[in-house]
């Protein structure tokens, strides 16, 4: 049964020092911060990290949240890179943006009870929808579901400007903030292709949402909302309680 879920973005610059001695997104990590903290005063008995990686897997064993794959040394980070058990054997290394959900886990004190899924956009959202329903039907379950809007809006975005991003996100982040019946089915619905097309990194981690919601009640919060760097960042938090 899910229980409380923060979504918050994939973006490294949410661990402080992965921009250097820059002061960046401080209020898209307070509210991911804050948004993580639900989650783990729910008590849920499992938390999920649900996040975008280069292929499909869920990580087990040791994990340390290293934001080595995206150029950051742990040195340079002002949150201590602590390895976490999951379930299963093994030394993995997670994707940057399951690092991210790492880190907010454990500064909210979250480093027990956790699993961590990668996924892609790729897959079928039968199949993502599917694995989320899978994930929260052992009992309460939290979820840190990691993912982001296009980073294609602008000429200071991070990628090459698509005029199609600023229309698709604010329809997809509407919907993300509602959280209600149809606002869920015009998720599952979204266009994988146009996803793609526009980099939004939190297709494939928002349909395993959609999943784990089921049919549920679900009242949406957007927490914080920000266009700093040029690129759209926002926090929301889903409450199925």
């Amino acid at each position: 049964m899910l229980v409380v879920a923060a979504l918050v973005p994939d973006t490294a610059l949410l661990v402080p020092g992965a921009a250097g001695a820059a002061q960046v997104l401080t209020a898209v990590r307070a509210a991911a911060l804050d948004a993580v903290a639900r989650v783990v005063a729910s008590g849920a008995a499992t938390v999920a990290v649900v996040a975008p990686g280069p292929h499909a897997r869920e990580l087990t064993g040791t994990v340390r949240p290293s934001l080595g794959a995206a150029g950051i040394p742990d040195g340079l980070l002002a949150w201590p890179v602590a390895e976490m058990t999951l379930p299963g054997d093994g030394v993995a290394t997670g994707s940057v943006a399951s690092a991210v959900g790492l880190h907010l886990l454990a500064r909210a004190g979250r480093r027990t009870g956790l699993r961590v899924l990668e996924v892609t956009g790729r897959q079928d959202r039968a199949v993502l929808a599917a694995l989320g329903r899978d994930l929260v039907g052992a009992g309460p379950t939290g979820l840190v579901v990691v993912g982001s809007v296009s980073g294609r809006h602008g000429a200071d975005a991070p990628l090459a400007q698509d005029r199609r991003a600023p229309d698709h996100d604010a329809r997809v982040l509407a919907d993300l903030a509602d959280g209600g019946a149809a606002a869920r089915a015009r998720i599952a619905a979204d266009d994988p292709l146009l996803a793609d097309e526009l980099a939004v990194r939190g297709w494939a981690p928002w349909q395993v949402l959609v999943g784990a919601a089921a049919d549920g009640p679900i009242r949406g919060h957007l927490l914080a909302r920000s266009g700093e760097l040029g690129a759209e960042h926002a926090v929301l938090v889903w409450d199925a309680r």
